[in-house]
């Protein structure tokens, strides 16, 4: 099975299932549904094989392929995973079907085509597949680009209040950064012996100029798309006019395009860059984590409080990617496939209040738990696991972040912290004004709000907080996947972690 080409399938099959439900007709929606449907679990499946196949102990990259393509350039179409690329995989792989399972009736108050919504989704899949697939700069590139098209027209076409702002905003902010980095490409092909393979540029010594100035086109674009405090502000507007599932995946998995670029090409392609810049994407973390937590606090909107958390979530990430140690850069990734999780869970649940409401101003529910106990309950769960709550997965990378970071870099990780009850802050707060208290007396007439959470819905929150649960109890199978990844990167960028003191040592012999 090691030879099976599982990443080029894996990347063109939603692909060939988009242009299979574009072609079904409007008059047929639930159809296309459906079809869309049972690709994503077919994606799903084959993603679940390639899980089984990864050897821990094997190589680095393992499912390489390669196709030529542009020979004149050296460019070609070149598809391998490494440990991190592979969890991404995988939870692009469990989102998508869940998403569509909770859009089943997205698209219809929007009056445009249901079997294209679908379809856009399942393009969607194959651009954030191809992008963490792929092993050829250019390649990347294409699908980094690429990868806006799907998003602005579901935002654009099928979100809710300011929806083309929002999408012009997205597209703009994100297309600013694709430029940068374009120029960084043609950059690093230049002075990396006209290749873009990823493993032949690794072993290229660059000059400390032009590195940091690569590294900085690199850096820029990647800020942008994760973000990361001051690039931050277009997400809040995407995210809260964006459809519920668009914006689970937007928040799930298209920003972690940004955190996962910054691992696999940032440091390893740029050691001495890297290090020069650490101290100041330290500082635009930090700030990030309580920036947004303190906006969040103070939102009215649920899904712009939603998209600040995730801000703020980013900054943890960004903290434990530059600590530079095994430890916190294990936990950034963890935390990127928890916050995919999480974040996507507290998405989707707070896309069904909203839908039931009508509204997504907190100020409009009140007491909502009386009427929809099961769904406050999820929403309170969600919650709980954003704020990162003991026994939820999101608490075991946040742990590992800090602590990793803690060994080498005391004043961060403790002003890191603060975000923690910040975080307490908001969440609470967001559930104490939406479910609990006094009731609305406005709800009793919304017949939506009559509603709980149906079999459909069930089964969309239900894998989540299973996967949520099992992962804060027991993140072993992921983490060593993400282990001999992050080990390699660290040894990119030739750095250690710190010996444990003498008196750690005498303690631990104990």
């Amino acid at each position: 099975m090691s030879d099976f080409p599982f990443l080029s399938v894996l990347t063109v099959a939603p692909l060939v299932g988009a242009v299979v439900v574009a072609l079904l007709p409007r008059s047929r929606p639930t159809l296309a549904k459906q079809v869309a449907f049972g690709w994503s679990l077919l994606v799903l499946a084959l993603s679940v094989v390639m899980w089984l196949t990864w050897q821990i102990d094997g190589e680095r990259f393992q499912f390489r392929e390669s196709y030529p393509w542009i020979p004149n350039w050296g460019v070609s179409f070149t598809f391998a995973a490494d440990g991190i690329a592979l969890v991404m995989l995988m939870l692009i792989a469990v989102l998508v079907p869940l998403v569509i399972l909770a859009s089943w009736h997205d698209a219809e108050s929007s009056k445009r085509s249901i079997p294209a919504y679908f379809a856009l989704l399942l393009v969607l899949e194959c651009t954030m597949l191809g992008v963490f697939a792929a092993a050829d700069v250019f390649l990347f590139y294409v699908f980094f680009e690429v990868m806006l098209v799907p998003m602005y027209f579901l935002i654009g076409s099928y979100g809710g209040h300011q929806r083309q702002y929002a999408a012009v905003k997205f597209f703009l902010y994100s297309l600013v950064g694709g430029l940068f980095m374009l120029a960084a490409v043609i950059g690093l092909w230049v002075v990396g012996g006209k290749t873009f393979d990823w493993v032949a540029l690794s072993q290229v010594d660059i000059s400390t100029g032009a590195e940091r100035w690569l590294f900085l086109g690199f850096f820029i674009a990647f800020a942008i798309k994760a973000p990361f405090f001051p690039f931050h502000t277009w997400l809040p507007d995407a995210g809260g006019a964006a459809p519920a599932g668009a914006a689970a995946l937007l928040v799930g998995v298209l920003d972690k395009v940004g955190t996962f670029g910054i691992l696999r090409y940032c440091l390893p392609l740029f050691p001495d860059a890297a290090q020069w810049f650490a101290p100041w994407a330290l500082a635009l973390a930090v700030i990030g984590i309580i920036y947004a937590a303190l906006l969040a606090v103070g939102q009215n909107d649920l899904k712009r409080l939603v998209s600040y958390t995730s801000i703020a979530h980013f900054g943890f990430i960004g903290v434990g990617i530059f600590a530079f140690t095994t430890q916190a850069g294990t936990g950034a990734v963890l935390y990127m496939v928890n916050h995919g999780l999480a974040t996507g869970l507290l998405f989707l649940v707070v896309g069904m209040l909203v839908a039931r409401r009508g509204s997504a101003l907190v100020s409009d529910f009140g007491g909502a738990g009386k009427l929809v106990p099961v769904l406050a309950g999820v929403l309170f769960f969600a919650g709980l696991a954003s704020l990162a709550l003991p026994g939820t997965a999101p608490f075991v990378s946040e742990f590992l972040v800090l602590i990793g970071t803690f060994t080498v870099n005391k004043p961060v990780a403790v002003i890191a912290t603060l975000g923690i009850v910040l975080a307490a802050a908001y969440v609470l707060w967001m559930v104490q004004r939406t479910t609990q208290g006094t009731l609305n007396p406005a709800l009793t007439e919304i017949d939506g709000m009559k509603r709980d959470l149906n079999l459909r819905e069930k089964f969309v929150v239900a894998p989540l907080i299973a996967l949520i649960v099992l992962l804060g109890f027991y993140p072993k199978p992921v983490t060593d996947v993400i282990n001999p990844a992050i080990q390699a990167t660290m040894e990119d960028v030739g750095r250690t972690d710190p010996a444990p003191s003498v008196g750690t040592v005498q303690e631990a012999s104990r």
